[in-house]
């Protein structure tokens, strides 16, 4: 069955309880930009400011971008500078000494166009550092979603609402735009969530679930989370996700 891609969407409060650990997770690479008072830094897919806020308490002149309206809307109830602005359509010119993004380029499929969009808005000497997921990132998740979907004749390659990139392949990709690669590296971690898997996927695949019909989608919830039970639920009910992380610094040439 040929399916139609549904764009994922954001609440800031489901986001918060199903998937705050992101945010929390983000210190290492928000220490591996150092950021340091005034400087000027884009946050790039800022969803609902908590990393955001971190720069503004450092007394870092911080901007966040993020497409969904909901998510800036957040940022404005926190009184930080932020606007609704697709990370692939970037129209700074010059106007960053730092570019930082955790856990969003992954939602951007056109990585190219936002590698470029990245380098205009910084200055020269400025740096972008990232994390995203790369590689086998929720591969457990992701093949028990394609077959349930297979069994429906639905093909969930066309729903696929992510890129996750090698190293190899995006290194090249920023070399190509000109970026110096200081640093990259791929790092397995498994997280624990907070709460049932059930949760986790009706949080991050909206794509794949508004593929199903509404009638059948719990049980196809249901058929997705017993197909991971035994290779991401321990004996205790906790559930954990089979994370892999790209994590890199680049910097543009003087």
């Amino acid at each position: 069955m040929e399916a139609k891609k549904t764009e994922q969407t954001w609440n800031p409060d489901r986001y918060e309880r199903n998937a705050g650990f992101v945010a929390d997770l983000g210190t290492p690479v928000f220490d591996l930009l150092a950021p340091v008072a005034d400087e000027k830094i884009l946050d790039l897919g800022c969803g609902h400011g908590k990393l955001t806020g971190k720069f503004a308490d450092l007394g870092a002149d911080v901007t966040g971008v993020d497409a969904s309206p909901e998510q800036i809307a957040a940022c404005h109830k926190l009184g930080l500078n932020a606007r609704v602005l697709s990370g692939e359509s970037l129209d700074y010119n010059g106007d960053f000494d730092a570019v930082f993004s955790n856990a969003a380029l992954h939602w951007m499929q056109k990585a190219d166009d936002v590698i470029a969009g990245v380098y205009r808005a910084l200055k020269p000497g400025g740096r972008f550092v990232g994390e995203m997921g790369g590689g086998d990132n929720v591969k457990k998740v992701s093949d028990a979603l394609l077959a349930a979907l297979a069994q429906r004749r639905i093909d969930g390659n066309a729903l696929w609402p992510w890129y996750f990139p090698t190293t190899d392949d995006y290194r090249g990709r920023l070399e190509k735009a000109g970026f110096r690669v200081d640093y990259m590296e791929m790092i397995d971690r498994p997280t624990p969530l907070p709460g049932d898997v059930s949760d986790w996927l009706d949080t991050f695949c909206e794509s794949f679930l508004a593929a199903v019909p509404q009638s059948d989608r719990q049980d196809f919830l249901a058929q997705v989370r017993q197909a991971l039970v035994p290779d991401l639920m321990d004996d205790n009910g906790q559930w954990t996700v089979d994370y892999v992380r790209l994590r890199f610094k680049a910097g543009k040439p003087e």
